[in-house]
């Protein structure tokens, strides 16, 4: 029998660079939802959850889902205790894989998500499976916003039982990270290094770029993939220079 794979995606109003990014609008309906459609296409999720906060001003985010997407499944939960809030929403759900992709990654790749997934479904041993830095495994190689992370349930009970920092319970996967001899990782590497490349939205920058790739691309190609920003960045190189100067939050592990 399948394990049960749950996509949580973190969701909050209240972000420090960008406040409301998102339900800023693309292509005519909010981030946030553009985030889910992308995940949904995915062939190995089966459920798509969407964890924010119990604050007044997240009220938003449960309103927009019902408009755009009836029947979208929400929990809500901690603010600041990003991994509480992770852990009920995965219990709640029955995961037995948790899929981790945030808000803020509305360029977010179905494809490269399920090689991610599929990694724990071919090793058992396997605990945690990603594209980004670990101490385990691998290093960071496709564009920022093109972020995932899978891991078992099982994994994110003991990060939620054991996480004592700060960082770590508001990042959800530090515990895990840190500590290859506990978590068996797994990486996958892009053939070609695309780190200079920034599709995710912390900036009104960043905002201007993926406003502008989303206006080029999803009017005739609304399933356009990596593919088709890469042809497109190479017509247009101007595009790229819009957010270059963004300093990256970094979590280190």
């Amino acid at each position: 029998m399948k394990p049960k794979v749950v996509c949580i995606m973190q969701a909050r109003m209240t972000s420090t660079r960008l406040p409301g990014k998102v339900l800023l609008d693309l292509a005519g309906k909010p981030v946030l939802v553009r985030d889910v459609e992308r995940v949904r296409d995915c062939k190995l999720v089966d459920e798509v959850v969407v964890a924010t906060s119990t604050i007044m001003q997240d009220d938003a985010i449960v309103d927009a889902l019902a408009e755009h997407l009836p029947g979208a499944k929400v929990y809500r939960g901690s603010l600041d205790d990003v991994l509480d809030r992770f852990y009920h929403a995965a219990k709640e759900a029955n995961a037995d894989i948790v899929v981790r992709i945030t808000s803020d990654c509305p360029l977010c790749e179905p494809e490269l998500i399920d090689q991610v997934i599929q990694q724990l479904l071919d090793d058992p041993d396997l605990r945690y499976s990603s594209n980004v830095e670990s101490a385990g495994q691998g290093v960071r190689s496709f564009p920022r916003g093109l972020d995932a992370e899978a891991f078992r349930f099982s994994a994110l009970e003991t990060a939620w039982r054991n996480a004592t920092e700060q960082e770590e319970r508001e990042h959800v996967t530090p515990h895990i990270r840190r500590r290859p001899q506990e978590f068996k990782s797994a990486n996958i590497q892009s053939p070609v290094d695309y780190t200079h490349l920034r599709w995710t939205l912390d900036t009104p920058a960043d905002y201007k770029l993926i406003r502008t790739i989303y206006a080029r691309l999803y009017p005739q190609h609304p399933k356009f993939r990596m593919k088709d920003i890469l042809a497109l960045l190479e017509r247009e190189p101007e595009l790229a220079t819009m957010n270059v100067a963004v300093e990256q939050k970094e979590v280190k592990i």
